[in-house]
């Protein structure tokens, strides 16, 4: 019986902005702001950080360092990731469906 196991990384499968939008939309309705940076910090791994240093504006060294485990994302770089990933944030009430708010 082989017991080795590789590591999983959800970067491997966030291979589209839906996919990426459903993560997110969840990791959002937790509400819990480690939990969504470590989400933005998979996503943007998933889309190549390079690339999305480009696309944002942001330079990678304060791209990498917002969504480092003790990263504080300002509204602004928020709003650049979010984009650069194809998706928009929305607000909703807290009785909607949380499925809608992102994406």
């Amino acid at each position: 019986m082989n017991t080795d196991l590789e590591p999983f990384d959800a970067a491997d499968v966030l291979k589209s902005p839906e996919a990426i939008a459903v993560y997110l939309a969840d990791m959002f309705e937790h509400g819990e702001p480690a939990m969504i940076t470590d989400a933005l910090r998979t996503a943007a791994k998933a889309r190549g950080m390079i690339d999305l240093a480009e696309q944002t504006g942001i330079p990678r060294p304060t791209l990498y360092r917002a969504l480092s485990a003790k990263g504080n994302p300002t509204l602004d770089q928020l709003v650049r990731i979010v984009r650069a990933l194809g998706l928009a944030l929305t607000v909703a009430t807290a009785s909607d469906d949380a499925s809608h708010i992102i994406g």
